[in-house]
């Protein structure tokens, strides 16, 4: 499933569960999260993790078509992450000799050797301290890997050459155009039919390139150009993909899966308007914190605030909302969904707060 996706997000809200797990819940139903862990921490390794679209999860064979976005990471590489490679590349090497010679290491391991100090009083990412800037430096331009992820879910930092299988560490690095042609293809074998711009934002890839990997895809002939209704953009449609004759089956999507995280195309496909809540002050929120959208055929049918209270043992829906074209099976569809979830979570019940227009029917439906 990973390697048809070709990038699955990596979050660290843990309100309900990690992101990068549920994308293959929606997809697959029921299963055991070790089998994503063991993948991407068990030699020989099938998954790592890089900025791909964000911080994500690949295979293991994508890892050096972003090596050009490793050797740009003096351009590309947030702020922080430069001014500490620029201001204090003393650090930066001392911090790689400390990985090669510790890792598998935490940011936190080594800020107790190293202090975690911040240059007067700036915090250099997300309040993170020098060490850890240097880190993700380091991370971003390929010099050290994520071998994994702790209890806490801090990234666990080593050499590549300890964290890549050998013949992944061996592959030649492909030029820049020819990497970003096969990513684009990836994109657009993930995608099926898509815009330009939603082909670029997959890998969030540099727009030039993306347009000259797309004329270059439609003269090989692994994409069509094509006309969708309601677009405005052109359309590509890619060789292998497929239109079945019904769309069937329902899913709980994360706020990070691939299918729902470029907000336009949203919008294009099923006029659903999405944003993430997160960071929007509780009494200004108008679905909820984590708000799920929920897919029953071809329609995105309803959204759901979900938390696990672990505790109580119990999937709390904080709300839940349905869509003015949404079928009218939806809440008894919902509700089966969410018994899946929470069986799936190990949880015993599930509560549903009277918050939203569908939250009542969904009550109705469940035991």
């Amino acid at each position: 499933m990973v390697r048809r996706l070709g990038v699955v997000q990596v979050d660290s809200v843990n309100v309900l569960t990690r992101a990068h797990y549920l994308p293959a819940f929606s997809r697959l139903g029921t299963y055991d999260r070790s089998w994503l862990d063991q993948a991407a921490r068990a030699a020989p390794r099938a998954l790592v993790e890089y900025w791909a679209h964000e911080a994500s999860l690949i295979p293991v064979g994508i890892h050096p078509l972003l090596r050009w976005r490793m050797e740009r990471a003096d351009q590309e590489a947030w702020g922080g992450m430069r001014r500490v490679a620029t201001e204090r590349p003393d650090l930066v090497a001392a911090i790689g000799q400390a990985v090669a010679d510790e890792g598998p290491v935490t940011a936190a391991e080594l800020e107790r050797h190293h202090g975690r100090s911040v240059p007067d009083g700036r915090a250099w990412g997300w309040r993170w301290s020098e060490v850890k800037a240097a880190l993700e430096f380091l991370f971003w331009s390929g010099q050290v890997s994520a071998a994994g992820r702790g209890a806490g879910f801090e990234r666990r930092y080593d050499l590549p050459e300890r964290v890549l299988p050998a013949d992944i560490v061996a592959t030649a690095t492909p030029p820049r155009p020819d990497a970003v042609l096969a990513l684009v293809g990836l994109a657009a074998r993930a995608h099926g039919i898509a815009t330009e711009a939603d082909l670029r934002d997959y890998y969030r890839l540099p727009a030039a390139d993306t347009r000259q990997a797309v004329a270059a895809l439609v003269e090989q002939g692994s994409l069509t150009p094509a006309v969708v209704d309601g677009w405005t953009a052109p359309a590509y449609l890619h060789h292998q993909a497929v239109l079945p004759r019904q769309a069937t089956g329902r899913a709980l999507l994360a706020p990070f899966d691939p299918l729902v995280w470029t907000r336009p195309r949203v919008e294009r496909l099923f006029a659903f308007r999405y944003r993430l809540e997160i960071y929007v002050p509780a009494p200004q929120r108008r679905h909820g914190y984590y708000v799920l959208p929920f897919l029953l055929g071809e329609t995105l049918a309803a959204r759901v605030d979900l938390k696990a209270d672990r505790r109580a043992g119990r999937l709390l829906v904080r709300s839940a909302w349905v869509e003015p074209d949404a079928p009218g099976a939806t809440a008894g569809e919902l509700a089966v969904a969410l018994e899946e979830m929470a069986a799936w979570l190990g949880l015993g019940g599930i509560t549903v707060e009277p918050v939203g227009d569908l939250a009542a029917d969904v009550a109705r439906h469940l035991p």
